[in-house]
């Protein structure tokens, strides 16, 4: 097996190679063997320095000299398929269901083909078009359903994970993307010219209510996030047990598709493996460092983390938060996305990421601000402009009417009475802590 995978990038509405990542180590170490990643030599003389969208990532900026890494890059990692994807995928390469780092590169070469953002594997697209067969679409209730025609159908030729066995996470997931006809097609599958618009499919899993009550808040929950003011990008809607997610990460353009860079928190942190549980302090200090508009991002990531506590959000580990980097040297977090009531989980799933020394669940918000203010001063040699503390604090005042407003009125607003039941009184205490903020 190759210890070498090629990089591209999608520019322009072309495809690109751009770069490669190199094992320095046993492929059986999986995720964890050192790794050597760098730029080819033309992409890196036209965009060097560059750290928006021409780059692997924030924390790769185009250049000539590799990046040592002890372990694969964190935006690989990303690309590895993961949960319910990672399951099928091992079981269509005939691989034990046990299989654990030990697959990993195998996995990655196969299943990194169709990720979301703008890069992915060479080797593994070109696995995925062997893979291809005659185009069919299907209509958006025998999705919603998953009818005996469309299952059988991508179990036949193992287009379920050929699709979509980049989307990580536990709940099973399709890329499906409408075309002209309106029908809607594996998104591998059709062309460019003929989309119209991207989705991610989440279907429930299994019989627990719990998990079914939280797939059925997840757009209720992105409405209560548009009206708190949170950056949202357009309605989700719940079909049966079929959640159907617009994507951000395609734009429809004259002529074809426009696909965007997304990152990761743990990529931009540099944080590699799974189940990490992030400092947010660490998080606001790199937003400062290489947003466009670090006021702006520091607040949006701020009130995110007040809905999520408000609302019983605690599954907020490093992959349900991102960047999204444009090629006009544009970096900032991505609408957001997997916002719901995680508390229902019945593993009972516990708040991942946490302000440090000051998070026993309900964080004292003032306290934040001031950490996050005094942590953007300075870092290391580095100097950057200081926060606006007022407007900081003025942006999470902002909050309170409308977290009174669902602590009174969130049944109305959609919330099921049991769910709204047990927040309540939190959202009221999210709501008060707020307006004592200074």
């Amino acid at each position: 097996m190759e210890s070498v995978c090629t990089l591209q990038l999608h520019a322009n509405g072309v495809w690109r190679d751009v770069g490669a990542v190199s094992l320095a180590g046993p492929a059986s170490a999986g995720w964890r063997a050192p790794s050597h990643a760098g730029y080819d030599t033309g992409w890196a003389v036209a965009h060097v320095g560059a750290r928006d969208a021409h780059a692997f990532g924030s924390r790769f900026p185009v250049g000539v000299v590799d990046f040592q890494n002890p372990n694969w890059p964190v935006f690989l990692i990303d690309m590895l398929p993961q949960g319910f994807g990672r399951e099928e995928l091992l079981r269509q390469l005939h691989l034990p269901q046990t299989a654990e780092e030990s697959a990993d590169w195998r996995l990655l070469l196969c299943g990194a083909g169709n990720p979301i953002g703008h890069l992915r594997v060479k080797e593994a697209a070109q696995w995925l078009a062997q893979k291809e067969s005659a185009l069919r679409g299907f209509e958006e209730g025998e999705v919603a359903a998953r009818e005996e025609d469309f299952s059988e159908y991508l179990a036949g030729h193992g287009l379920f994970v050929a699709g979509s066995s980049g989307v990580q996470g536990e709940w099973p997931k399709l890329l499906l993307t409408r075309a002209d006809d309106g029908l809607l097609y594996l998104d591998h599958t059709l062309p460019d010219a003929r989309a119209r618009a991207h989705y991610i499919v989440k279907f429930g899993r299994g019989r627990s209510e719990r998990l079914a009550q939280i797939l059925r808040h997840e757009c209720i929950y992105m409405d209560l996030a548009r009206r708190l003011g949170l950056r949202v990008h357009a309605p989700l809607v719940l079909r049966e047990r079929a959640l159907f997610i617009p994507r951000f990460d395609r734009r429809v353009v004259p002529g074809g598709v426009e696909r965007l860079a997304q990152e990761s928190l743990a990529a931009m942190t540099g944080k590699a493996g799974f189940g990490i549980a992030l400092s947010h302090d660490e998080v606001c200090r790199r937003l400062v460092r290489i947003c466009t508009d670090p006021q702006a991002e520091v607040l949006e990531y701020l009130r995110r983390d007040v809905a999520n506590v408000a609302l019983g959000n605690k599954d907020n580990h490093a992959r349900n938060t991102a960047l999204q980097r444009d090629f006009a040297g544009g970096i900032a977090l991505t609408p957001l996305f997997d916002f719901a009531p995680m508390y229902l989980h019945p593993d009972g799933i516990a708040r991942s990421s946490r302000w440090d020394g000051n998070d026993g669940g309900s964080p004292d918000w003032t306290r934040v601000i001031d950490a996050v203010c005094a942590g953007a001063v300075a870092q290391g040699e580095e100097r950057h402009p200081p926060l606006n503390r007022d407007a900081l604090c003025e942006g999470l005042r902002a909050m309170t009417p409308v977290l009174w407003e669902i602590a009174q009125h969130g049944e109305a607003m959609g919330m099921e009475a049991d769910v709204h039941a047990h927040l309540r009184s939190g959202i009221e205490n999210q709501a008060r802590r707020l307006e004592a903020v200074r």
